[in-house]
């Protein structure tokens, strides 16, 4: 009694059996499905292509039905715009006017800002997302959700604020760079006009999504390049929207609040940035 081993018939000890505890014991991904369900849904998980596009195209189509169903109060958002344009007068940063025209008077670059503006603001933030699902599961979620914050609430912005873009203002000379330039580009202007509210212009996502793609690339890519190119794309954008007319600087500035509402969700959620987070899930 209480001997550690067992003997067989020819007298040898034998390995005790393992004892049920052990034969019990939980793996590791046991353990993971076992635990709360709020502390289940925080934690990182590896994405799964089909609900992921399907979030998406869903998502953006319905930011894209609120957005457009936001009454467009004509007079309340000039009214806006010219409270704006007063305001950077008095912030000594009013220099749109003479930034859009002065590029307006370079055919080539203009056109360029006029196609950047309409492609690369889906191409690139698009392009962001797939690259954290294949390259960075374990960072994707934390990644989509200060995205997809940023824009829920930028929702409220377009809601409670109507905003002319410099473009659509009488009396201050602004150049609607699209129109001018019968070029293919903003939902805003021209013959595709009627499909997009015309006077949801703050806060600018533009900017928003933009910096976001920035702030990703420059602290969960490795190479230096890529971190540069990272930070120089919204300032890139910053440069195209005034350019073309289609918002002001303080356009901007509701951009990256939003961002930082974006963010800041993430980490109350997650815990962690998603550049701090394991860049592989189990």
């Amino acid at each position: 009694m209480g001997e550690a081993t067992a003997r067989t018939l020819d007298g040898r000890s034998a390995a005790p059996p393992p004892t049920e505890e052990r034969a019990d014991r939980p793996s590791a991904e046991g353990a993971a499905l076992r635990k709360p369900g709020l502390r289940r849904l925080r934690t990182p998980r590896r994405p799964r292509l089909w609900f992921e596009v399907l979030l998406i195209a869903v998502s953006y189509w319905l930011y894209s039905l609120v957005r457009n169903a936001v009454p467009e109060q004509r007079a309340a958002a000039l009214r806006n715009a010219d409270w704006i344009w007063r305001t950077e007068h008095t912030l000594h940063i009013a220099v749109e006017s003479s930034v859009n025209h002065a590029v307006n008077s370079v055919t080539w670059l203009i056109v360029g800002m006029n196609y950047y503006y309409a492609t690369l603001h889906f191409v690139l933030t698009i392009g962001v997302l797939v690259w954290l699902y294949r390259r960075h599961p374990g960072r994707y979620a934390a990644g989509r959700l200060a995205l997809f914050a940023t824009t829920a609430v930028a929702l409220l912005g377009y809601y409670l604020f109507p905003l002319a873009p410099p473009r659509l203002m009488s009396g201050e000379h602004f150049v609607d760079t699209v129109v001018v330039h019968h070029t293919w580009g903003s939902m805003a202007s021209g013959n595709l006009a009627d499909m997009s509210n015309q006077y949801a212009a703050m806060p600018s996502m533009h900017i928003g999504w933009s910096t976001w793609c920035g702030v990703i690339i420059a602290t969960v890519a490795r190479p230096v390049w890529a971190k540069v190119l990272g930070l120089l794309y919204p300032l890139a954008t910053l440069m195209v929207i005034v350019a073309t007319a289609n918002h002001f600087w303080l356009d901007a500035v509701g951009g990256l609040l939003c961002l930082s509402f974006g963010f800041a969700a993430s980490f109350v959620w997650f815990g962690a940035t998603p550049g701090r987070l394991r860049r592989h899930v189990a």
